[in-house]
């Protein structure tokens, strides 16, 4: 028998990914415009496990920015919101107070004074040095765009990253602020630069990386990339990749640089990194079409070192993946050869366990294998599993570089 109690509080309960509503405001008409409009793809950072609101109907929380600067407005409307007549003892959830907590100082509690402050745009400009600019053809229109490398000694900057920062909430999962006093983080932000109806030239946010620059002994540096997005109005138009290229190009020609790593990468980053480090290794004589017949070598781990500052291990995936894109999989005897390269690859851990058992039977002359080693037929099937895993992720960039019009 339904509870009589908890049908009268499921009217007010709402999934708060859909009461939430993000704007990147470039003219006062955005605020009314709906095409402008985009919603987070998570929120159990702010609002727990469960992604939900209690204690409304029709909520709307409205998380606003300028595009340029970032001036921030936070606000909610709601249709009906919950009374003691119904239920004494649940209150509503304090759902401005849960979200200001996360959000940099002065947000704006009135969008009057929002809109008033939207005239900031007029003057900003990205802080930073300018490292990377290219256009792209958007529909017929030239839309250009500029990456400025900075770190907190620029004025205005450590507000303005404040404002950024509080994108990851909604769209990297566990994502954490990052310690803005330590110096060894560098920033890249990326900027749409674009001219106002008066012909006045502006700038507005598109993404970020951050970049902690860690000590290799002796005398190296090795830059991990933290934290890299595209917010979404702007995702799907190739321009990670060109984040990416900017760092590349910050740092692979660098002496001091012994490589350039990634920390805990999604599988979208993955995608996105082997994208282009294929693109740039397939320019290399190592990674020829005939030399990649032959197997990974130590050449290609060397070559894509000093050019591209890759280390052995994305190195070999990236053969892996041009090798595919090299291979036949009609001819029967080629795709045969690439799967077993591969294969061997994966088996090689499992090949190490078993060494290791050896050792440990020539130290006490006998051993339970079963309780330390994978029998052959359950591990033929996981290498086959992870095998299939491998090449349906490879296909997808293999597909992108098809399309590339520089590989």
């Amino acid at each position: 028998m339904e509870d009589p109690i908890e049908n009268r509080l499921k009217p007010y309960l709402i999934d708060s990914n859909d009461a939430l509503e993000f704007k990147l405001v470039r003219k006062i008409h955005d605020l009314d415009d709906d095409s402008t409009t985009f919603k987070p793809e998570m929120s159990h950072q702010v609002f727990g496990e469960s992604e939900q609101i209690f204690g409304y109907k029709d909520l709307k929380i409205k998380l606003y920015y300028s595009a340029g600067s970032l001036e921030t407005y936070l606000g909610m409307t709601y249709g009906e919101k919950i009374n003691k007549k119904i239920c004494e003892d649940v209150e509503p959830d304090e759902v401005l107070k849960k979200i200001s907590k996360f959000l940099a100082p002065k947000v704006h509690d009135n969008i009057d004074s929002f809109v008033k402050a939207l005239s900031k745009d007029d003057t900003f400009e990205p802080a930073g040095e300018l490292i990377y600019s290219f256009t792209i053809d958007d529909q017929g229109k030239t839309r250009n765009f500029e990456v400025y490398k900075a770190d907190m000694s620029y004025k205005k900057f450590k507000e303005y990253h404040q404002h950024l920062q509080t994108f990851l909430l909604w769209y990297v999962d566990a994502a954490s602020f990052i310690d803005i006093d330590d110096d060894q983080w560098h920033y890249f932000n990326m900027f749409e630069r674009y001219k106002n109806e008066d012909d006045s030239v502006h700038y507005a946010t598109i993404g970020f990386a951050t970049i902690y620059q860690y000590y290799a002994y002796p005398t190296h540096t090795r830059p991990r990339i933290s934290q890299v997005l595209i917010l979404p109005p702007f995702q799907k138009m190739g321009l990670g990749s060109h984040l990416l290229r900017a760092i590349y190009r910050e740092y692979i020609n660098r002496d001091e640089v012994k490589d350039i790593t990634v920390e805990d990468p999604s599988e979208d980053f993955q995608r996105l990194r082997d994208y282009v480090d294929c693109l740039n290794c397939s320019t290399l004589p190592s990674f020829s079409k005939e030399k990649l017949k032959k197997g990974f070598n130590k050449n290609m781990a060397l070559e894509a070192a000093e050019k591209f500052k890759i280390n052995k291990k994305q190195a070999r995936r990236v053969y892996e993946i041009l090798r595919l894109y090299a291979t036949d999989m009609s001819d029967e005897k080629d795709y045969l050869e690439y799967r077993l390269d591969v294969k061997r690859r994966l088996n090689i851990p499992y090949k190490k366990g078993d060494n290791d058992i050896k050792k440990v039977e020539a130290v006490f002359k006998t051993i339970d294998k079963s309780k330390v080693n994978i029998p052959l037929q359950d591990r033929i099937k996981f290498l086959e599993k992870e095998y299939h895993n491998l090449e349906k992720e490879y296909k997808k960039v293999i597909k992108r570089l098809e399309t590339a019009s520089d590989c």
